[in-house]
């Protein structure tokens, strides 16, 4: 199951390799400002249309954000087997 905290911490990773403040990457993305900060959180999840906004806005491809959200799923998920 895909955890919203992974996506929100790749999302949030990302945007800070960039430089760039929330601010800046929610109007490139049109979102809202707070709504980025919900998905970043992992509070909520970015529909396809947001999450293809968000890569843009990052200057990302989508595949490679997808990429960096599978390896962090995974380093979590191994977290999860070694804490049990």
């Amino acid at each position: 199951m895909l955890n919203s905290k992974d996506v929100g911490c790749v999302i949030r990773r990302f945007r800070k390799e960039k430089g760039l403040s929330q601010e800046v990457v929610a109007n490139l993305a049109d979102i809202g400002r707070t709504h980025l900060s919900a998905i970043e959180r992992g509070e909520r999840r970015p529909t396809l249309e947001t999450f293809f906004r968000l890569s843009e806005a990052l200057g990302a491809s989508p595949s490679v954000i997808i990429a960096a959200i599978e390896e962090e799923r995974k380093k979590s998920l191994e977290q999860e087997e070694n804490d049990a």
